[in-house]
């Protein structure tokens, strides 16, 4: 595998707007450019290295302090780390860019409207009841970044073109390396 420059693509958005569906497919078109790439996904950390947690505004932030413990050990060993959070604090991001190398912010952004269309789950619908507490867009904040390194917007682009799109920002930044023939 090819010596390549460690990075966090720290994918932010509301629930639904489409972080993991795009790190997902991401992944092997990093993979085929021969990099050693790990995924990181809220619903799946929260399985394992942050079940203790709930979902108040200091277990949010212990969640990603956790994560970012994680990415930046990866990331400064020359992983590429594809880490799909809502993350909804401004303050908490700044923190995991401050902590590990190469980070890129990546709002993925959707109308709250189209990110309730796509969930399968019912989670919004849960929420706007009242039966789930604390969930980010309707009963806790969301704080979309001001000022992101790279905006997708889902509601606007294909699954494709956002992986595509992607590609092409890691190329400017000289973190990818070119295609493995």
């Amino acid at each position: 595998m090819a010596e390549h420059p460690g990075f966090v693509l720290w994918f932010t958005g509301l629930s639904g707007a489409g972080k993991t569906t795009i790190a997902r497919a991401l992944l092997p078109k990093l993979q085929e450019r021969g990099m050693k790439v790990e995924r990181l996904d809220g619903d799946v950390v929260r399985e394992s290295l942050t079940r203790d947690l709930g979902f108040s505004k200091e277990d949010r932030d212990k969640n990603i302090e956790r994560v970012t413990f994680v990415a930046k050990l990866l990331s400064r060993n020359n992983v590429a780390v594809l880490a799909s959070f809502i993350s909804p604090y401004a303050k908490t991001r700044d923190y995991v860019k401050e902590e590990t190398t190469n980070f890129i912010e990546v709002y993925v952004s959707a109308p709250l409207e189209v990110c309730e269309e796509r969930d399968v789950k019912g989670m919004y619908a849960k929420a706007r009841t009242g039966e789930i507490k604390n969930f980010t867009g309707i009963s806790d904040p969301y704080e979309a970044p001001v000022n992101p390194d790279i905006e997708v917007p889902t509601h606007e682009q294909t699954l494709e073109e956002s992986v595509d799109f992607l590609v092409a920002e890691l190329e400017k930044r000289g973190l990818l390396p070119q295609p493995v023939a």
